[in-house]
């Protein structure tokens, strides 16, 4: 491979060739990446090209340039896009932000070396997302259904709990089981169910919250971790999230694995390109972020889903904190037209000490009506949705009217919305952290609080469901539901 000297000063993180040009117009348009070499002590940095002028080149270095002898620098360029070594053994296993382990563990053995920046994916061969996820979280399995292939990040903000709310999702996490059910998505073994974890400029606290969880509810071996912490290189924090991906796609694809992706904070992500974009000189677009942040981030979130022939799919919760709580940042905007809805997690009901303090009301899952109903949940779970943001949006009408007139000229209707407001956020949104709930425990808890109301103002639910499940009780309920469909649910 061709060699050249670094130049005098580095622009950080950014390292300046001057030499033959031996790395041409194909490399930058091909994103060629580079090594760069401390030659005093041998340390190994990974590049990327990004401007080539006559014999001078720009090196994009992830792992940042502190510390980088200028003067006895070599740089050994590949001709050819990052690649990252994959292999099964990835299970399990912790790495920093730029694939590197850092849990003291083994050398891991490449079976495959796949580009970071993935592949693109014919649309036609796209597969529908149709079955469900259970997270065990009642607001997001009843109201806001995940779809296996499904891309719906999380809202969130600065002080919430979304961290939690995360290391939730992935102890919890698994399908809704069919019996029957051939090898396919509905495929309920264990061992076919992964989770890959990124963490991007997260302190150490956060750090070790996730790895502790892990390893304490035994998610650690079926799942994946690369952490990129505040302190190291901002550079890297824009592969970290590609480096997880190109991970999922390996499990899915080829180990036919079920793959949840958990990636935070998508904000830091997109602030390091903001920083990087400053440093180039780039125009600037809203709030300082590049013009192509929009583009950027669509080829995080569009890999995910499913593929024709491939028996594995991706699924993504990104998680990102919204500045100032503003959903009109660019950051949770752009997000929200590339997403396929959004999990809200509301600080008022955090105040209020609710937890999940999720808001099911600006909280929406586009795709849930392809992932619930009689052969994938159960027949009532639609209208049951249906009623109870008809009831919870009552219940917020009629606490509005008591803060101004009063509770003594409220009607009886009013009445039996506030009492369904309460015990909605308590009994229905409230849980524990450690609390799993099937869907099949969450619809009962949904009927308990709907027969709160009389059975003709169910005006959502038709009436042969009314029929049906109206007056039963959650035990009967429960007990046809294990006989007819039963639910199989992973701790992971």
């Amino acid at each position: 491979m061709p060699q050249q000297r670094s130049g005098n000063t580095t622009i950080v993180p950014y390292l300046p060739l001057m030499g033959k040009s031996s790395c041409g117009e194909d490399w930058l348009t091909s994103k060629a990446a580079g090594r760069a070499r401390k030659c005093f002590d041998g340390t190994i940095r990974g590049g990327q090209v990004l401007e080539v002028s006559g014999k001078k080149a720009i090196v994009q270095v992830f792992e940042g340039t502190p510390g980088i002898d200028t003067k006895a620098t070599r740089i050994s360029f590949s001709n050819s896009s990052m690649k990252l070594a994959v292999s099964e053994d990835m299970l399990g296993r912790v790495f920093n932000g730029s694939g590197n382990p850092i849990d003291k563990g083994p050398k891991v053995w490449a079976e495959d070396y796949l580009d970071i920046n993935g592949s693109p994916i014919n649309p036609y061969s796209r597969i529908y997302p149709e079955e469900m996820i259970q997270t065990g979280i009642s607001t997001i399995d009843t109201m806001n259904s995940i779809a296996r292939g499904q891309k719906i990040p999380i809202f969130s903000a600065a002080g919430l709990p979304h961290n939690e709310i995360a290391a939730q999702i992935c102890r919890q996490a698994g399908l809704v089981k069919r019996p029957g059910a051939t090898k396919g998505v509905h495929d309920g073994h264990e061992d076919n169910f992964s989770i890959v974890f990124a963490a991007m400029g997260v302190n150490m606290e956060t750090a070790r919250f996730f790895k502790q969880d892990f390893e304490e509810s035994g998610a650690i071996s079926n799942s994946t971790l690369f952490v990129n912490l505040a302190s190291d290189p901002t550079i890297e924090r824009i592969i970290t999230p590609r480096l997880a991906l190109t991970t999922a796609e390996y499990f899915a694809y080829q180990l036919e694995k079920h793959v949840l992706v958990v990636m935070t904070d998508m904000s830091s992500y997109a602030d390091a390109l903001r920083e990087v974009s400053a440093a180039r000189e780039e125009v600037p677009g809203r709030r300082g972020y590049p013009g192509y942040l929009y583009t950027d981030l669509s080829t995080i979130y569009e890999r995910a889903g499913r593929v024709e022939g491939r028996n594995g799919s991706i699924t993504q919760i990104p998680i990102l904190t919204m500045p100032n709580d503003d959903i009109t940042h660019p950051i949770p905007d752009l997000t929200g037209y590339i997403t396929e809805g959004q999990i809200f997690v509301d600080r008022q009901l955090y105040n209020r000490q609710i937890y999940p303090p999720i808001n099911v009301l600006p909280s929406l899952s586009r795709l849930m009506k392809s992932a619930i109903g009689e052969k994938l949940t159960r027949k009532d779970h639609g209208d049951v949705s249906n009623q109870l943001y008809a009831k919870y949006a009552m219940g917020k009408d009629a606490a509005s009217m008591k803060a101004v007139v009063g509770e003594e000229a409220l009607s009886a209707d009013d009445k039996l919305a506030l009492e369904f407001l309460e015990r909605f956020e308590k009994e229905f949104v409230g849980q524990g952290p450690y609390e799993s709930r099937t869907i099949f425990e969450s619809l009962d808890i949904a009927w308990e609080l709907l027969r709160i109301f009389p059975k003709e103002s169910l005006n959502r639910i038709s009436p042969k469901i009314l029929a049906e499940f109206y007056s039963r009780k959650a035990s009967h309920i429960t007990r046809n539901a294990s006989n007819e469909m039963s639910p199989l649910r992973f701790i992971i």
